[in-house]
């Protein structure tokens, strides 16, 4: 079964499932609205302690993003998509003695949109989410954050298997992606290694690779060690959790708790080019199907032409497989991925990105230009794509780049 399929079939399922609701689920979306209300009443203790203690060693700031956008698509039901997303951010900053920091970030994803057919409909949608609601110490060598964060690492760039918990799409100028709920970990050795911890709660939503939700009685946990190796770097990451099938798909009756163990090796070394491999491991230990094991293994390379004012070249390649037996590799999707950038003087940057489906023999494209000022930003996007994606990657920008259509951006950052 490739990617379309598991799509398919959980879109299916989700439209389907009107069983009632247990108690334990209502009692864990309990527990988790607490968590987040206790979370935000702390932070903004937090703020009004310092606000009003503020001395030379503490700073306060507020910043934040305004992107508008205005998109045509000629395949879509609304062709006429506009829209605007503000991204204000409040930091604040203790120093202590010994090179022991604190910090807190707090920031919310304000946005909404209107989508028109000049005929005959439209439509109108807005949300306001956080977005980043965390607290950390850290030093020289460690950190410690908890709360709403970014959680991303890999070597990968485009096609990335350790897209564990980020929607990171290469495509998407600003970047966006959602937070994960949890308590981060990391400790610098003196060599360059590092060690990562993780535990996460309270997060509802499917994560990116992920077929079933978590079970929300239960935290997600992991770690990371990353050490240094001839010429680059390599890494092993694991992470643990209990999978709701049963959420996701009514069939599988009684497996709101399966453990899933996810295990990764990856690594990038400079040999003239750049040269990186992600290669991943999901495990569940009873039997879902084809959603028992999940393997995906990445290989990219990047090189810098010395054309001009130089030329970044990228291409990744991906296999993805889902079958009842480990490392069968039946049910597999293969996808390949090349981005070429070019500095156009200053302020300017051109990138081409092209994606190639050959499971489905779909081909995606992608063109951006950016020019680029200290505080605004002017983005022209074109893209030529089939009207149903399937590549394995989500994003928090506002549009989805599916069929032809062209866009065009504002950005200031303050």
């Amino acid at each position: 079964m490739n990617m379309s399929s598991i799509a398919n079939v959980e879109k299916s399922t989700q439209e389907n499932n009107k069983l009632k609701v247990p108690a334990r689920q209502v009692l864990s979306s309990f527990v988790y609205l607490s968590v987040n209300r206790f979370l935000l009443f702390v932070f903004l203790s937090a703020f009004i302690f310092v606000v009003e203690s503020t001395n030379a060693q503490d700073s306060l700031r507020f910043n934040g993003q305004v992107s508008s956008w205005t998109q045509l698509n000629s395949n879509a039901d609304l062709p006429w998509l506009s829209g605007a997303r503000y991204i204000p951010k409040l930091t604040y900053q203790h120093k202590f003695k010994h090179e022991m920091n604190f910090d807190v970030e707090v920031s919310a994803d304000i946005y909404g949109h209107a989508g028109f057919n000049l005929t005959d409909s439209s439509h109108f949608d807005g949300q306001i989410n956080p977005y980043r609601l965390w607290a950390r110490f850290s030093s020289n060598q460690f950190e410690l954050r908890v709360g709403l964060q970014k959680i991303n690492f890999g070597s990968a760039s485009i096609l990335r298997p350790l897209m564990w918990f980020d929607q990171m799409d290469s495509r998407d100028p600003l970047k966006l992606t959602k937070g994960v709920y949890g308590l981060l970990g990391r400790y610098y050795f003196l060599n360059n290694s590092n060690v990562w911890l993780w535990v996460l709660y309270g997060n509802t939503e499917l994560k990116s690779w992920e077929t079933a939700r978590t079970n929300q009685d239960f935290p997600e946990i992991g770690g990371r060690f990353q050490l240094p190796t001839a010429k680059g770097e390599s890494a092993f990451s694991y992470h643990f959790r209990y999978a709701d099938m049963q959420s996701n798909f009514p069939s599988f009756v009684g497996m709101n708790k399966v453990a899933e163990n996810r295990f990764a090796l990856d690594g990038r070394w400079d040999l003239g080019i750049g040269l990186w491999t992600e290669a991943v491991w999901i495990n569940k230990n009873r039997n879902v199907g084809i959603f028992t094991n999940q393997e995906m293994v990445n290989i990219g390379i990047d090189y810098t032409f010395g054309v001009g004012n130089g030329i970044y070249f990228v291409v990744e390649q991906l296999l993805v497989a889902n079958d009842e037996k480990p490392f069968k590799f039946e049910n597999k999707t293969l996808f390949s991925a090349a981005s070429l950038s070019y500095p156009i003087g200053m302020f300017d940057n051109l990138q081409a990105i092209a994606y190639h489906d050959w499971t489905n023999n779909k081909t995606y494209h992608f063109i951006n230009w950016n020019r680029k000022f200290t505080r605004f930003s002017f983005i022209l996007m074109a893209y030529f794509n089939p009207k149903l994606s399937q590549l394995p990657m989500q994003s928090l920008s506002s549009n989805s780049f599916v069929g032809n259509g062209i866009q065009f951006m504002f950005v200031y950052d303050y």
